[in-house]
C-alpha cells in the first residue's frame, strides 16, 4: 500500500480547520505526505486561509471574508468554535502556511471563488508560491473552470486541478482542455474503471473527504495511486493498516500535555 493520505484543511477533526494549529497536528503523521486548503483574498488582496466565503461559522467575525481587510481578519478568533483550547488561534495568510509547510509536505490550494468574485486572486497565489520556490510542492484545485484557465494562462507549467462532487461524461475531455494534471472527486463517485482511466490520461486523482475507516478501505482497494483526503489522519494507520490504536492515543496525549 503506498496510498498518500492527505489532511482535509489540517487536522481538521481534532483542531480548528484551516488554521496553523490544524496544519501542525496533521504534519505530526509521517503518513501525511500532503494537505488540502482553502484560499480567498482580503479586502486588501491578501491571500488568506478560510473556507466559507463568510465568517460567521468558524470565527467570531461576520460579514464576508472579501469585504474585510488582513490587519482585521488578521485579529478575528478561528479557534474557540472548536474548542477553547483554541482560543485566539487566527485565521493565517497563505504566506504563513507557506512557510510552515515548505519542505515538510506538499500542499493542494483550493482557489475558493466563483466568477469574477476574486479578481486577482491567481496571480497572487502565484506570486507566493513562486517567492517561496514552491512551484513543485503544490498543486492549485478549484470548482472554477475559469479560475483554472486564468492559472493556466499565468504559469503554464503549474500543477492544476478539477473538483468537481460529479462525475460527468466528458470528464477527460474537460480535464485535457483545462490542462488539468490532477482530480479531486467526491469519493462516493470513484470506482476502478475511473482510476483506470485517469491513470492512463496521466491524471492524479484525491479523493475526498473520507472519514471512515470502511469508506478509506474500500478506496485504498480501488488502486495505490489514490489519494485520499481526510478530516481524521489520527485514524489512517488503524484504517489502512489495521495496526493499534495507541500510537493515535498517545500522541493526542502528548498534545494536551504541551499546552
Amino acid at each position: 500500500m503506498h496510498n498518500l493520505c492527505v489532511a482535509h484543511r489540517g487536522s481538521s477533526y481534532s483542531a480548528p480547520e484551516n488554521t496553523l494549529a490544524a496544519f501542525r497536528q496533521a504534519m505530526e503523521f509521517p503518513f501525511v505526505k500532503w494537505i488540502e486548503l482553502d484560499v480567498q483574498l482580503s479586502r486588501d488582496s491578501v491571500p488568506v486561509v478560510i473556507h466559507d466565503f463568510s465568517l460567521e461559522r468558524t470565527t467570531n467575525g461576520t460579514g464576508l471574508v472579501r469585504d474585510k481587510s488582513w490587519d482585521e481578519l488578521r485579529r478575528l478568533d478561528a479557534g474557540s468554535w472548536k474548542s477553547l483550547r483554541y482560543r485566539g488561534e487566527p485565521i493565517p495568510s497563505l504566506v504563513e502556511v507557506l512557510d510552515l509547510c515548505k519542505g515538510k509536505v506538499h500542499l493542494n490550494i483550493e482557489l475558493k471563488t466563483t466568477g469574477d468574485m476574486y479578481p486577482g486572486l491567481e496571480r497572487e497565489v502565484l506570486r507566493l508560491i513562486i517567492s517561496r520556490g514552491m512551484e513543485q510542492d503544490v498543486v492549485l484545485t478549484s470548482f472554477d473552470q475559469q479560475a483554472l484557465r486564468r492559472v493556466k494562462e499565468l504559469m503554464p507549467g503549474i500543477g492544476t486541478g478539477l473538483i468537481t462532487d460529479i462525475r460527468p461524461a466528458d470528464l477527460s475531455t474537460r480535464l485535457s482542455s483545462l490542462g488539468c494534471s490532477f482530480l479531486s472527486m467526491a469519493y462516493p463517485k470513484i470506482d476502478a474503471k475511473l482510476m483506470t482511466e485517469m491513470t492512463k490520461q496521466g491524471v492524479a486523482v484525491m479523493a475526498w473527504t473520507a472519514d471512515q475507516a470502511g469508506a478509506i478501505r474500500r478506496l485504498v482497494s480501488l488502486h495505490p495511486d489514490l489519494m485520499i483526503c481526510t478530516n481524521r489522519p489520527e485514524t489512517w494507520d488503524q484504517a489502512v493498516n489495521g495496526t493499534s490504536l495507541l500510537g493515535n492515543t498517545l500522541l493526542t496525549i502528548k498534545r494536551w500535555l504541551i499546552r
